[in-house]
């Protein structure tokens, strides 16, 4: 490429991102608004929770408190909790007896789900926590083990500047009509299959 092209091309560049960042600049601008948001994590994909331990360590790092509150999950030996239950300012729940095909146990479950709503309803009506996790959510909604419009109801009414991040297979459309942000992620190809367990870091 000669000298003269190369400096044409480079020119191009540089207009389609001054295009581009004028933009981006006015949409920035535009989004003058500031709330507490719900953020739904769903999809058959892997990372639906690992995203919002994300957003836990992003918040910490603001200095910020948050509540996690984990249903259905049983073991209290996964790294991210090992991490994060350390912190002051995290209060972590472990509310599960584990996935529905281990307990076998409808009635069982319901109640534990219940047990574990009344810790999740104490953080949403805490101005406090300035972030709250619901993971696996979706679950108990969507088995019918809780009231899925008392639920919407508790999360539309939450203080205004707290933050929920809700994961979770199969996410109703009422839940992802209330939510500000929803991510699908998709199962494209996953290690499970091939034979690989879970790994510590990773999965665990």
């Amino acid at each position: 490429m000669t000298d003269t092209a190369e400096n044409q091309r480079n020119q191009r560049h540089a207009a389609r991102m001054a295009r581009k960042k004028a933009i981006i600049d006015a949409s920035i601008a535009r989004a003058d608004q500031k709330k507490g948001l719900l953020l739904v994590l769903t999809g058959n994909g892997k990372g639906k929770s690992s995203s919002a331990f994300g957003m836990v360590g992003r918040s910490l790092g603001h200095g910020m408190k948050v509540g996690v509150c984990q249903f259905l999950k049983s073991r209290t030996d996964t790294g991210e909790e090992a991490f994060f239950s350390r912190d002051p300012n995290v209060a972590w729940h472990v509310l599960g007896d584990g996935f529905t095909w281990e307990t076998q146990n409808r009635e069982q479950d319901i109640a534990t789900s219940l047990r574990g709503w009344a810790v999740a309803q104490h953080m949403l009506a805490d101005a406090s926590y300035d972030l709250v996790v619901l993971d696996e959510l979706t679950y108990l909604l969507n088995y019918g083990y809780l009231d899925a419009d008392q639920v919407l109801d508790t999360l539309a009414a939450r203080p205004p500047m707290q933050h929920v991040v809700v994961t979770g297979r199969a996410a109703s459309e009422a839940l992802r009509d209330l939510a500000d942000t929803v991510s699908e992620i998709a199962d494209v190809k996953h290690a499970y299959r091939e034979g690989i367990t879970a790994q510590p870091g990773i999965d665990l």
